[in-house]
């Protein structure tokens, strides 16, 4: 997504890996980036280096895209369990807080009607929304938010 320099989440921060290289997840990071009055989530692509450092750690799968996943406390994320698809999107609105916590009720929906519908959108995204082009961001220290 951009250069940003290598830096450490705050201690009890979460973390957000998400699809680098897909447009329409690129634009939903710069919502919530825009939308997050209070610095709360880092942001890192699943394809870069703090991801796919994570999932091997993990045992988790280090080719799979076409989730989200959403750690709620970086200082801890060895012993914490992660959040994926539509949890890990949830977790992030109601982690930013204010009126998007209500959104975040949406997790009363069950989860594999969720994640049926996550997972069409997941399968369409490129087509529909193509690749992330990279551009500066409108705002220079959303960039201290990405994670390499």
């Amino acid at each position: 997504m951009t250069n940003a320099p290598s830096i450490e989440p705050r201690e009890a921060s979460a973390v957000l890996f998400y699809d680098g290289e897909c447009g329409l997840c690129n634009h939903v990071v710069r919502l919530l980036l825009r939308i997050d009055r209070h610095q709360r989530p880092f942001f890192s692509p699943l394809q870069g280096k703090t991801a796919q450092s994570y999932l091997r750690a993990r045992g988790l799968p280090t080719e799979d895209f076409d989730s989200m996943i959403f750690v709620p406390d970086w200082a801890k994320r060895e012993t914490i369990t992660p959040l994926f698809r539509t949890d890990a999107g949830l977790a992030a609105l109601r982690r930013i807080g204010g009126v998007w916590r209500v959104v975040a009720w949406l997790r009363v929906v069950p989860r594999p009607l969720r994640d049926s519908f996550y997972r069409i959108v997941a399968r369409l995204r490129y087509r529909i929304f193509g690749r992330y082009v990279p551009r500066p961001f409108p705002h220079p220290e959303w960039a201290q938010r990405i994670l390499p």
